[in-house]
């Protein structure tokens, strides 16, 4: 595969001019045209850099600027398929100083490609802020779909796809992520969710506490050397979870709920209270459980008074201690 090093000219205007609108493919040099102003979001592969479009490469060969997460990961990919472009980074600690800088150069006239690390640009990745604004100074915004870690999980978990909930990545910490497990087990839909390596046992445990039964899928690496898909029942998957290779990217798949587990479990209820009680009034505790639960009003309101009492005995107990 030729490779060609990424280079550029300046031009009058004050745009950057790459040296060369060309990219190779199965051994042939093509040329690209030049891509019309605006921003164009490119998807680009989750791992296997064969699935980049011909459409997208031809675009990041035409573009005067491509916009990236990390140079060094773009730069892969145009080195692969000979592209001579002009790598600029756009992340979220940058963000706020690049846009503006951004927007200059498409009111030049400039065309920038925005791309991520992997997959289509925005979905849990920087870039809203980028296009709203670009959208509110009236400069195009063009759509190169492609690869995406969510759809190509979820087609291949084989659970339900008429309706999913894309979550993302959950929090990080034990209590505010059984919380949001718990609301999330109320959504009547597939859920896709994105997990890093050294929490996937942990929330591996939860899910099966909160979800019980449900069927899930363990998507790991997807498209590139290690792709690993496990489907189990959640609690399976849980017990086995000590086994799992934890190195790579994630993405989990749990099928909806049966029409018979409409009611929250008991523990996932007072997971849930004991949460909003450290930050509520056990009033806007019981509203908000009540919402999420199922269940009626009056047993969530006596269980949230016990739970209440249990944690004012709690702090009683460790003031005691401390005083002895």
């Amino acid at each position: 595969m030729m490779r060609v090093k990424a280079a550029a000219t300046n031009t009058s205007e004050g745009l950057t001019e790459p040296a060369r609108r060309t990219f190779s493919l199965g051994g042939h040099v093509l040329t690209a045209p030049k891509a019309a102003p605006g921003l164009y979001l490119v998807a680009t592969p989750i791992g296997n850099l064969g699935d980049i479009t011909l459409r997208a490469l031809e675009t990041l060969a035409g573009v005067d600027i491509i916009a990236c997460e990390d140079t060094r990961i773009t730069r892969r990919l145009t080195e692969r398929y000979a592209i001579a472009a002009l790598l600029k980074p756009y992340h979220e600690h940058n963000a706020a100083l690049a846009r503006p800088k951004i927007l200059e150069k498409l009111a030049q006239g400039a065309s920038i490609a925005l791309v991520s690390d992997a997959g289509t640009p925005l979905i849990s990745d920087p870039g809203f802020k980028l296009v709203r604004e670009v959208c509110a100074a009236g400069h195009r915004v063009i759509a190169l779909p492609g690869p995406s870690s969510v759809l190509a999980a979820l087609s291949v978990a084989a659970l339900p796809t008429d309706r999913f909930f894309f979550e993302g990545f959950l929090p990080a910490k034990e209590t505010a992520r059984r919380a949001r497990l718990a609301e999330l087990s109320r959504i009547e839909a597939t859920l896709v969710m994105f997990e890093s390596g050294n929490r996937v046992q942990e929330t591996l445990s939860d899910l099966a506490d909160i979800m019980g039964a449900r069927i899930g899928a363990i998507c790991r690496e997807m498209t590139k050397l290690h792709e690993d898909v496990r489907r189990a029942p959640l609690s399976e998957l849980a017990r086995s979870a000590g086994t799992l290779e934890t190195r790579g990217e994630f993405v989990l798949v749990i099928g909806p709920p049966a029409a018979s587990a409409q009611i929250m479990s008991q523990e996932a209820l007072d997971d849930l209270l004991r949460t909003q009680l450290k930050r509520a009034s056990v009033k806007d505790a019981v509203a908000h459980a009540v919402e999420l639960s199922g269940r009626p009003r009056r047993e969530i309101y006596a269980r949230a008074l016990d739970l209440a009492k249990e944690g004012d005995q709690e702090i009683g107990a460790r003031g005691d201690d401390g005083e002895n």
